[in-house]
């Protein structure tokens, strides 16, 4: 029997692996934010990062983490060597899906659209198109700041990173 990994593209193997992974959540709450191959120390690196509605555990990191090396092993989807790390998306990571936006309602967002500007707010809600904002409006000399919804369609986003307040 020839390796799945020498039949297939590298394109191929990642989303096979994608489905495996999606097939072996622990539960609806959770989803998968990115499924990434690269090369580490001459070895195959797979990285998936989770993510839930109410949080990761390290528990549903290390369950899913098992199953997907068993079922990878047991099709020998994987060169000998290689290198799984299950984890959730650190809070420096760009959000990417629209369940993720949903995540982080009422939290502040950094923004930078695709025109070079960038907006910081709080995330408000989210449609289908994109997101809405309550920002911050630069205040003129004597005058109070003001606030503003703002609209912003997902295609004009290029990063969006949520901040971490201290107070």
């Amino acid at each position: 029997m020839v390796p799945f990994f020498i039949m297939h593209t590298m394109t191929e193997l990642k989303q096979a692996i994608e489905e495996i992974v999606e097939k072996h959540l622990p539960d609806e709450n959770h989803f998968v934010v990115e499924v990434k191959l690269s090369e580490k120390s001459g070895k195959t690196l797979l990285n998936i990062l989770l993510d839930a509605d109410e949080g990761v555990t390290i528990q549903a990191c290390a369950k899913l983490s098992r199953a997907v090396s068993e079922e990878l092993e047991a099709k020998e989807m994987m060169p000998e060597a290689y290198i799984l790390e299950v984890s959730s998306p650190g809070l420096d990571f760009p959000l990417s899906s629209r369940r993720q936006f949903e995540k982080n309602i009422n939290r502040e967002l950094k923004i930078s659209l695709t025109s070079g500007e960038e907006i910081q707010g709080k995330l408000l809600e989210v449609s289908e198109a994109g997101v809405k904002l309550l920002v911050k409006k630069k205040k003129e000399k004597g005058k109070k700041a003001t606030e503003e919804e703002i609209s912003l369609p997902f295609e004009e986003m290029k990063k969006s990173i949520v901040q971490v307040s201290f107070k």
